[in-house]
């Protein structure tokens, strides 16, 4: 067997004022054929996966380009038109090839082009012709497409929300892969559209049941092979955004089309109960000055990195300022000016600076004042599960008491390590302030003695009934009250 493997993958918010080109992928990820590392990123697992595979096998494994950029706004056209026929081209040249094993994230958009994932996959198939198995593991905050459905023979999404399965889901894809080359299981997709757009995640009730209750599903019935929740991205304006529940399974297509209904009901029965309820600035650092037990993390949810945000919002550190509170510490402020600035000072200087709230309105305001440098470190990098997350050239700065993180490649709050390189105990501090919406919450609930999940200024469209899409599908839920008819009984 040769099978072809690659990964192109970036999150797009496209409210977010940030686009990205090719300096972007290549601050976070770019790895021609042969260079990538052996460690994943969250949607180049497919790639780490298949080397054991192949081994084991006795296959050849070809691997094409992979790539990733950190979430922002719209792709660059020519950069992700270079991007695609760079991996096209090694299609090509790998030809002919027995199967494409491809890692993606879903929710990319680029200028002209809504559906970039369904574009690549659309033109793959041209190349390789109908009979050649192609895959695809992804992310599930994405858009599941009709024209994605139409050229791959199936998909396997994370199932949690964070993400910590993304190399088992990519076991999984390579599993069914396996199985269909060596004439096991003919894989067959059905979808169910929810009719919705939520926020799912796995670490609390009513999520956590409902992932173990398809997990168990897979387990015990052989003809379903993979069970996936599209989570659907909030902030992805294109024509087909919403949750999706699909079903693969080996060639029952009907009972797959009645399990992905039967399981997108109970879905969207849900609705509105899944997002942890939060609270704004004042009230999160109330409760964070009046607790007993440290550290308290504050999340900053909505000026997420990881979500195409800019993440330079500075409104939690200015309420924090406000009240005199001199034992918190931020991570991060993404400034990569000010970052300069400090790097050109040096480790003890100090020096006035300006830094944050750059990017758009709603972020609060630039933080001025007399700050010292304490540790600047170059190519950064925290944990995030078994794979690294960099984020750049980052400054170390203390204003009036409180320890700050400049960082100049944008990034969500993984990991508590994102502190330490920084030369924080983060298990010392009283308040740790970091941003990210959910991914966080795998390692800072080790430490954290209380976790308080804060909306704080505007950065994200986070409110789907009041965001002003001008492409997204304006039946469903909660733009709409009952988009299945279910008081009808028409659903």
């Amino acid at each position: 067997m040769r099978i072809f493997t690659a990964a192109l993958a970036t999150e797009t918010n496209t409210f977010s004022p940030i686009c990205v080109d090719r300096r972007a992928f290549e601050a976070s990820l770019y790895a021609p054929p042969g260079q990538h590392p052996d460690t994943p990123t969250l949607c180049t697992a497919p790639i780490t996966v298949g080397r054991p595979v192949a081994r084991e096998k006795g296959w050849e494994l070809i691997e094409g380009t992979a790539t990733w950029a950190d979430p922002a706004g719209l792709v660059n056209r020519t950069t992700y038109e270079e991007l695609r026929d760079e991996i096209l081209d090694q299609l090509r040249a790998a030809m002919p090839v027995d199967a494409v094993v491809m890692g993606l994230h879903g929710a990319m958009v680029a200028a002209g082009y809504e559906d970039t994932e369904g574009d690549l996959l659309s033109r793959m198939r041209d190349i390789v012709g109908p009979d050649v198995l192609i895959c695809a593991g992804l992310d599930p905050h994405s858009h599941l497409t009709a024209k994605r459905v139409a050229a791959l023979n199936f998909a396997v999404y994370f199932k949690e929300f964070p993400h910590t399965d993304f190399v088992d889901r990519a076991e999984d894809l390579w599993r069914i892969a396996v199985d269909t080359l060596e004439g096991r299981v003919e894989p067959r997709m059905s979808v169910f559209d929810c009719r919705m757009i939520d926020v799912f995640p796995t670490s609390r009730e009513p999520m956590r049941s409902f992932v173990d209750k398809i997990m168990r599903i897979e387990k015990d019935d052989p003809e379903i092979l993979s069970i996936s929740v599209i989570h659907g991205f909030m902030v992805g304006d294109v024509p087909e955004m919403g949750t999706k529940l699909l079903v693969v399974t080996d060639n029952k297509p009907e009972k797959g089309a009645a399990l992905a209904r039967e399981l997108g009901l109970e879905l969207f029965s849900k609705r509105g109960t899944f997002m942890v309820p939060q609270i704004d600035e004042k009230e999160a650092v109330s409760r964070a000055m009046a607790a007993t037990a440290w550290p308290v993390v504050i999340a900053d949810v909505w000026d997420n990195p990881g979500g195409g945000t800019a993440g330079d919002a500075t409104v939690i550190l200015a309420e924090l300022m406000a009240r005199g509170v001199t034992s918190a510490v931020i991570g991060t402020i993404w400034d990569p000016m000010a970052v300069q600035i400090c790097f050109a000072a040096g480790e003890g200087a100090e020096i006035p600076l300006r830094f944050g709230a750059k990017s758009a309105p709603g972020t609060g305001n630039p933080i001025d004042g007399t700050v010292k440098v304490v540790r600047l470190v170059r190519n950064a990098e925290m944990q995030f599960g078994e794979s690294l997350a960099p984020f750049g050239d980052a400054a170390h700065i203390v204003l009036g008491g409180i320890d700050i993180i400049l960082n100049s490649t944008r990034a969500q709050s993984f990991d508590p390590s994102l502190f330490s390189v920084m030369g924080i105990d983060p298990t010392k501090q009283k308040i740790l302030v970091i941003k990210s919406t959910n991914h966080f919450f795998a390692s800072f609930s080790k430490i954290a003695a209380e976790i308080l999940y804060c909306s704080a200024g505007t950065p994200y469209p986070n409110n789907p009934a009041t965001t002003p899409y001008r492409r997204a599908p304006k039946t469903i839920w909660p733009i709409v009250a009952d988009p299945h008819g279910l008081k009808r009984g028409a659903a």
